[in-house]
């Protein structure tokens, strides 16, 4: 198993990044207050447009495919909405009225792309959307029972019901139906009550771990979370919330989102991407480490501040020039759906501290339990 395409965008962090309708540019927070976006020229990447609006770090990125419009939050408490002028080539922005006295720390466009959630560490999660009458981006909150910390949000494929864990290591499915501009719901296997923010459902993984990140599955009927705990935890909505958790011998797991059905991508501090499969009986297996050669690179000499460089960029405690044995020489720190859907996915990207953008091709789906194979 190996990656597709490894790409060297920025000698620090990545932070985020979100990728453009044809997958022609990439959006990435290089861990400061702008958003770069890249565009492929040849074998390389280069930056076409920087985006400066925030005023402190850039926490999250989403780009809209159906719309091209950019969403993005930071710890200054702001959003912005980014379109783009063809004629000036140059991207304009537009503040959001989000109404929150902490830092935003992750933010998601719905799949209508109407809408889109941020979460935050005012202890809730603002639902933005586009009022005509006054001609700008305002925000409703869900709060309660939130407790601290939202870390991560997720759209279920209804474009009503929004997820998100939070810092208080509970998993929750809320209402977003905002009535001003979307027409009456249907009934999920979530519930039938769907007024706005109402709590749909609430997981703990039976630990102490934050909830780094969540995931509907294409279908929307499961979700799944990664916890600072280092664990994995699924609910099938479909099957009475059937509740699975696997506390894995790995690093914590930051980052996660389906392949197929059945099929879970996560990624953390380990520096590489690991398959799970959940099972029609609500059995969580981990499967296998994707992309991990026993093969390790030593180097020369370095100078001084080659060395600090080093050990900052491959998370190292001496200056000795040596590769782990994965892509990624750092924490991952996010992956993104590159091609395909939740249900069939084919290619997905990670990003992480080394400053490293990553592209994975699954060659076969053809069974979650004998393995997922990478290109």
């Amino acid at each position: 198993m190996s990656a597709n395409d490894v790409f060297e965008l920025t000698l620090g962090p990545i932070t985020c990044h979100a990728w453009n309708g044809d997958r022609t540019q990439v959006a990435i927070s290089p861990n400061n207050n702008d958003v770069h976006i890249y565009k492929k020229s040849g074998a390389n990447w280069e930056v076409i447009h920087e985006l400066k609006e925030h005023g402190s770090r850039v926490t999250g990125i989403d780009w809209g495919p159906k719309s091209n419009r950019l969403v993005t939050c930071g710890a200054d408490r702001n959003a912005y909405v980014w379109t783009y002028d063809e004629e000036k080539k140059k991207w304009n922005p537009v503040l959001v009225l989000l109404r929150i006295n902490r830092a935003a720390t992750c933010c998601k466009w719905s799949p209508q792309e109407n809408k889109f959630a941020v979460g935050s560490g005012a202890r809730l999660v603002s639902i933005c959307y586009f009022e005509e009458e006054q001609n700008w981006w305002v925000s409703k909150h869900i709060k309660k029972p939130i407790r601290s910390t939202v870390l991560s949000v997720d759209w279920h494929p209804n474009n009503i019901l929004v997820a998100c864990g939070c810092a208080d290591f509970k998993a929750r499915v809320f209402s977003a139906y905002v009535k001003e501009i979307e027409g009456k719901p249907e009934s999920t296997p979530w519930g039938k009550k769907m007024t706005f923010s109402n709590l749909m459902a609430e997981f703990s993984n039976g630990g102490g771990g934050w909830v780094h990140d969540v995931s509907f599955s294409g279908s929307g009927n499961k979700l799944a979370w990664v916890g600072h705990d280092s664990s994995i935890s699924v609910v099938d909505a479909a099957h009475d919330n059937q509740h699975s958790t696997v506390k894995s011998v790995f690093r914590p797991f930051v980052a996660c989102t389906w392949v197929t059905e059945n099929s879970l991508v996560v990624a953390g501090h380990d520096c590489w991407p690991a398959l799970y499969n959940h099972d029609d009986h609500g059995k969580l297996t981990f499967i296998n480490k994707l992309n991990v050669s026993s093969k390790k690179v030593g180097g020369g000499a370095l100078s001084a501040m080659d060395k600090f460089r080093h050990m900052d960029k491959r998370a190292s405690t001496t200056g000795t020039q040596t590769d782990l044995d994965s892509t990624h020489q750092n924490t991952i720190t996010s992956i993104t759906i590159h091609s395909g859907g939740r249900d069939n996915v084919t290619k997905f990207t990670t990003s992480g501290v080394d400053g490293r953008l990553v592209n994975w091709t699954v060659k076969s789906l053809e069974s979650a339990i004998a393995g997922l194979k990478f290109q």
